[in-house]
């Protein structure tokens, strides 16, 4: 039996009305009531990046976060860093080839993004560590 809550949550700068079981983790959230399937599932518990949001301007794993944690800090998904894929990150990995087989590139953009929007003008090695720990990328 599941005892469920009303949350008003912020996401991609609108207020969304959910009723759900606190303990249920933000990608299910962003799924299952949302419609917002931009944001993959990896591995589940938090270390391959795949399910990366932004949780204010923090770049989180959203496959075990509880919606419960999260309360009025706006929620950005791949969906709402950019509706035509124009962010400047985007437009990096286009330039440079860096799309392989593309399923964990939203939780990697989410991550690149937010730790840019924190570091503007990263090191080589300072970029190697911020994106360190993706599927891909380990």
């Amino acid at each position: 039996m599941y005892n469920y809550g009303k949350f008003s949550l912020n996401i991609n700068g609108k207020t969304q009305q959910i009723d759900v079981d606190p303990a249920k983790p933000m990608l299910r959230v962003l799924w299952e009531h949302l419609n917002l399937a931009g944001t993959k599932y990896g591995c589940g518990i938090s270390q391959c990046g795949t399910c990366t949001i932004h949780v204010s301007v923090i770049a989180m794993r959203s496959c075990q976060l509880p919606v419960s944690t999260v309360g009025n800090q706006p929620i950005t998904t791949i969906e709402g860093l950019s509706e035509n894929g124009d962010h400047h990150v985007n437009k990096a990995l286009l330039e440079h080839d860096v799309y392989q087989c593309g399923y964990c590139q939203a939780g990697q953009i989410m991550s690149g993004s937010a730790f840019l929007n924190n570091n503007p003008n990263p090191s080589d090695e300072e970029i190697e560590a911020a994106m360190n720990g993706y599927v891909c990328m380990i």
